[in-house]
């Protein structure tokens, strides 16, 4: 007889493939690190300093937003409840808002009705990715390094992807053509290509504006999409902000992506896509490709949370859908924390001990990160003896590169620690790059 209460056991070759796969590995291999070593200064996770987070504050962003739908909208209080309580618009509920800010932030003029409003923008990532690419040769160019939320999402579906080296002010326009160009000569598609042009993660680069006008060259040339991340855009250090890709854009090449995560509250998980492409069909109907996303968002999420759009509302309509305005003062911490994270490693890694030890950085203008190179291989187990031993965290590069590489890189984001945190963690930092170049010198 069979017996009917043996558990089974589950093969993992039989489990998609991705669950194998390092970069999914990433995210958690963080996020346990750190619970294991609380006491850990880190200069690993990109979340936003919690400084200016107040718990009230959600109640007076939800009662901001449901008197707007009264006073502002005319709503009555029952339609406010079912519009908060039940489900709702699949694209979303505050969509007019977000327009409206795009429009006072970036320049970014659209209609509201292209914006769809996500859980998160990993999300819409994922009703991206999975709309555009529907061929087997379909590819998705991105940069090396390259930010893992956008190749594991492409990795879960299957899509292959194209890395791009990267280059000291990010992606070189003319490298993702000759990239298109050699993916069509081996019988692919290139479909569309992702970008951070703003302080990117993990890189810290950004593109000129020169460049940024070439990329919108190179789409038309190779009838490419482009897929514009921009979370960390108004985090600028020095010189003035650039234009978004989507405010430059004339020919409706680009799907901007955003999120409240940076520049709001990552609590929430809002995010969006800017996807105002039109769509014909085989009948003629013509359509947004918003309109068309809203199918698989119905099959995922259903709908964005109503509350956690409501407190995000609420917020757009305090600062009157200015939020660049309302985020000076993290504009000027983060500029702050970014300076003394160049400073201190400076103070540590003067010009000759730098040379003789073979470490070097870049100097974002602005961000999150920036990229540190060391002589030593900055893998997990030197990250475990980092935290361990010295009581600092950090990022291994590795993870980013598609196609390998980055084994001597690691890297520092300053987004989360106050500026005494950060003197302090790269005081340790230091130690233990001093103690790992020594150790990687004598098995030399």
């Amino acid at each position: 007889m069979t017996d009917t209460t043996a558990a089974p056991v589950l093969d993992l070759q039989d489990l998609h493939a991705s669950l194998t796969d390092p970069v999914l590995d990433a995210m958690n291999f963080l996020n346990e690190v750190v619970g294991r070593f609380p006491e850990a200064l880190s200069f690993a996770p990109g979340r936003p300093a919690e400084g200016t987070f107040e718990t009230e504050d959600l109640a007076r962003h939800l009662r901001s937003y449901t008197d707007h739908l009264e006073q502002t909208r005319g709503w009555s209080k029952e339609r406010v409840r079912t519009h908060l309580f039940q489900y709702g618009r699949t694209n979303g509920i505050i969509h007019e808002l977000i327009a409206r800010t795009l429009a006072n932030d970036e320049g970014i003029h659209v209609p509201p009705e292209s914006v769809v409003v996500t859980t998160g923008c990993q999300e819409a990532m994922l009703l991206t990715l999975r709309a555009l690419f529907a061929r087997p040769g379909d590819t998705l160019l991105v940069s090396s390094p390259c930010y893992v939320g956008i190749t594991g999402a492409a990795r879960l579906l299957d899509i292959a992807t194209h890395p791009v080296p990267e280059g000291a002010d990010g992606p070189d326009p003319d490298a993702f053509l000759a990239a298109a160009r050699r993916v069509r000569e081996a019988g692919g598609r290139p479909r569309a290509l992702y970008v951070v042009p703003d302080f990117a993660n993990p890189s810290g680069t950004s593109m000129t504006v020169a460049a940024r006008e070439r990329l919108l060259e190179v789409a038309a040339e190779a009838d490419l999409l482009i897929l514009e991340d921009d979370p960390y855009g108004f985090f600028v250090r020095t010189g003035a902000a650039r234009p978004t890709l989507k405010s430059m854009d004339r020919g409706r090449r680009v799907l901007h992506l955003g999120s409240f995560a940076k520049t709001a509250l990552p609590g929430a998980r809002v995010g969006y896509v800017v996807a105002d492409q039109e769509v014909a069909g085989p009948d003629g109907r013509r359509s947004l490709l918003a309109e068309e996303l809203s199918k698989i968002k119905s099959m995922t999420t259903v709908n964005t949370s109503a509350v956690g759009q409501a407190v995000i509302g609420g917020l757009l309509v305090e600062c009157d859908c200015r939020l660049r305005e309302a985020n000076a003062g993290m504009i000027a911490h983060y500029r702050t924390s970014l300076a003394t994270l160049l400073g201190e490693l400076e103070r540590h890694f003067p010009e000759e001990r730098r040379r003789a030890l073979g470490v070097r950085w870049n100097e974002p203008t602005g961000g999150f990160f920036l990229v540190l190179d060391v002589p030593f291989v900055a893998d997990s187990a030197a990250l475990e003896r980092s935290a361990r031993a010295f009581g600092v965290l950090w990022t291994p590069m590795s993870d980013f590169y598609p196609d390998g590489g980055g084994e001597h890189r690691l890297r520092l984001s300053c987004s989360s620690l106050a500026p005494e945190q950060i003197v302090e963690g790269v005081r340790r930092l230091a130690l233990f790059i001093e103690s790992a170049a020594r150790e990687a010198a004598g098995r030399a």
